[in-house]
C-alpha cells in the first residue's frame, strides 16, 4: 500500500499510440506508473509485422485520416508528408514522439501483462509474463480494438486458402494471389483497400467482394482537399450538420447501385464510412465483382443468398474484430455478446473509478490523438483535481451519450464503440472542469 498523501502509482497496458500519449500526459505531471508493451518496440497495430502478432497492417496500408487531423496537439507531423501518410511514416512519427519526450525508458519491453484483479482494497494486482506479480493504484487500459479478429461461420466447408484480414500482408505472401479467384467478406476500410490492390490484372485472375448489406464508399479527397479537413462550425447541430453531408456526399457520389454494389439501407454517415480512393474505380472496370450474402461454403466455391455459384481459391475475411480484455477475469470487464461495452465517457465503467479504457473507441475522423484527448481526465483524476458523479448518474450519462454518438448508426457489432471526435473532445473538455468543481463527497470515491 501506499502511503497517505503520495501520488497513486499507475499501471499502462500497452505502449501503441494510445499508451504513449498517456505515459507522456503522466510524466508532464510527475506522476509514476509503469508500462508494459508485450512487444520488442512501440506502435502496437501501426507495428508493421509485429512480432506480437497483434498489428493489423499490410504492407500497402496507408491511414485513412488526413495528416491535418491525426497529430498529437504539441507535436505536429513532418511538413513534408502526403496528405495520406503511409504506414511506415506513420510508426516513425511515435517512435519520434516517443524519443522526443524522453518516454522510451519507461517501457518494459516484451512484458505481456497476463492477469489484472481488483484486490478487496480497490487497488490493482497484475501479473506479468515473468512471473512477477505488481500493486497499483490505478490500471489504465490501452491494449487496442484490433487485434482480436472476428470471423464468420456458414455451413458447408471450404477447401482453399481462408484468412482473416488481420494476416493479410501482401499479394504473395504468406500466401500467393497471383492467377487465383479471390473472395473478399466485408464492407470495412480494410476490404475495400485489399480488393483493390488484388484486382489489378497482374494479380488475382478474378476478385470477388462479398456484402451483406449495401455501404456508402467515401472517397478521400472533396473539392481538392482532403476530406477530413473539413469542419463543421461547433454552432451548428449535429442533425443538422450530418443532413447537410449526407446531401453533399449522394450529390458526389450518386447511387452506390448504379456502380454494381447493393443498394445501402440507411443514409450516408449513418453507418461508420467505409473510404477509399480506389475502390469504386475498380468495381466500374470490372476488376472488383460485387456479390451478396453467403449462404454456404461449398468446397472449392461459395453459394450466396441469391442461389448463384462462384469457384474460389481464397477467401479473405475482412469481417472486424472482437472488443476483448484476455488478462480480466472479471465478466463485468468483458464486452457482450454484441461486441458492446459502455463506458462513462468511452472510458469508464461505473464503480470501477481508478481503471481507464483509452482509445476504445470509433473516432470519426481520427483515432492517433483520441487517446490523448482522454488522458487529460485521467490525470485530472489522478491528481485529484477531478472527481467522478455517483454511480446512477454515471448510467444515466453513459445513455446519453450513446443516443448522440450511436443513435444515428444502424444496429451493428461494427458499430457500438463510434464517437464523433468533435463533439467528443468539446464534451470531454467541460467533463473535466465539472469534475473540478464536483464536491468530492458526494462522487465516487477517487483510486
Amino acid at each position: 500500500m501506499r502511503e497517505s498523501g503520495t501520488a497513486p502509482v499507475s499501471c499502462i497496458i500497452g505502449a501503441g499510440p494510445s499508451g504513449i500519449s498517456m505515459a507522456k500526459r503522466l510524466k508532464d505531471f510527475g506522476l509514476p506508473y509503469d508500462q508494459f508493451e508485450a512487444s520488442d518496440d512501440i506502435g502496437g497495430n501501426w507495428y508493421y509485422k509485429n512480432p506480437n502478432g497483434m498489428s493489423a497492417c499490410y504492407q500497402s496500408l496507408h491511414i485513412d485520416t488526413s495528416k491535418y487531423r491525426l497529430a498529437y496537439e504539441d507535436f505536429p507531423v513532418p511538413d513534408d508528408w502526403p496528405d495520406f501518410p503511409h504506414h511506415s511514416e506513420l510508426l516513425q512519427y511515435f517512435h519520434d514522439y516517443v524519443d522526443h519526450f524522453g518516454l522510451r525508458d519507461g517501457i518494459e519491453f516484451e512484458t505481456r501483462v497476463e492477469r489484472a484483479e481488483r484486490l478487496d482494497d480497490g487497488r490493482w494486482a497484475v501479473t506479468l509474463s515473468t512471473g512477477e506479480t505488481r500493486e497499483y493504484d490505478a490500471l489504465i487500459v490501452a491494449n487496442g480494438h484490433h487485434w482480436d479478429p472476428r470471423t464468420p461461420e456458414y455451413p458447408g466447408h471450404f477447401d482453399g486458402h481462408q484468412t482473416h484480414s488481420h494476416a493479410y500482408s501482401d499479394p504473395f505472401e504468406p500466401y500467393d494471389y497471383r492467377g487465383k479467384r479471390v473472395m473478399v467478406v466485408g464492407g470495412g476500410n480494410s476490404a475495400m483497400d485489399i480488393s483493390s490492390e488484388l484486382s489489378q490484372r497482374p494479380l488475382a485472375a478474378k476478385l470477388f467482394i462479398s456484402m451483406r448489406r449495401g455501404v456508402w464508399v467515401l472517397g478521400k479527397y472533396a473539392n481538392g482537399q482532403p476530406a477530413d479537413k473539413a469542419v463543421l462550425p461547433s454552432w451548428m447541430p449535429s442533425k443538422l450538420g450530418r443532413k447537410l453531408a449526407q446531401r453533399m456526399i449522394k450529390k458526389q457520389l450518386g447511387r452506390m447501385e448504379d456502380y454494381g454494389l447493393p443498394k445501402p439501407d440507411h443514409e450516408p454517415l449513418e453507418g461508420h464510412p467505409s473510404v477509399s480512393g480506389e475502390f469504386l474505380t475498380r468495381v466500374g472496370c470490372g476488376d472488383i465483382t460485387p456479390k451478396g450474402a453467403i449462404d454456404r461454403l461449398d468446397g472449392d466455391g461459395v453459394i450466396f443468398a441469391d442461389g448463384s455459384r462462384e469457384q474460389v481459391d481464397a477467401i479473405i475475411w475482412a469481417t472486424g474484430y472482437n472488443i476483448s480484455f484476455p488478462f480480466f477475469t472479471d465478466p463485468a470487464l468483458q464486452a457482450d455478446e454484441n461486441n458492446a461495452f459502455p463506458l462513462y465517457k468511452r472510458m469508464v465503467k461505473p464503480g470501477y473509478e481508478n481503471l481507464f479504457f483509452l482509445g476504445l473507441a470509433q473516432p470519426l475522423p481520427t483515432l492517433v490523438n483520441f487517446a490523448e484527448q482522454q488522458s487529460k481526465l485521467v490525470a485530472a483524476a489522478l491528481r485529484g483535481d477531478y472527481a467522478f458523479p455517483g454511480r446512477e448518474e454515471m448510467e444515466r450519462v453513459i445513455k446519453a451519450d450513446e443516443a448522440i454518438h450511436l443513435g444515428h448508426f444502424y444496429a451493428s457489432k461494427r458499430h457500438t464503440i463510434q464517437v464523433d471526435f468533435n463533439t467528443y473532445v468539446r464534451d470531454l473538455a467541460k467533463e473535466v472542469e465539472r469534475g473540478r468543481r464536483r464536491p468530492q463527497q458526494t462522487a465516487s470515491p477517487p483510486p
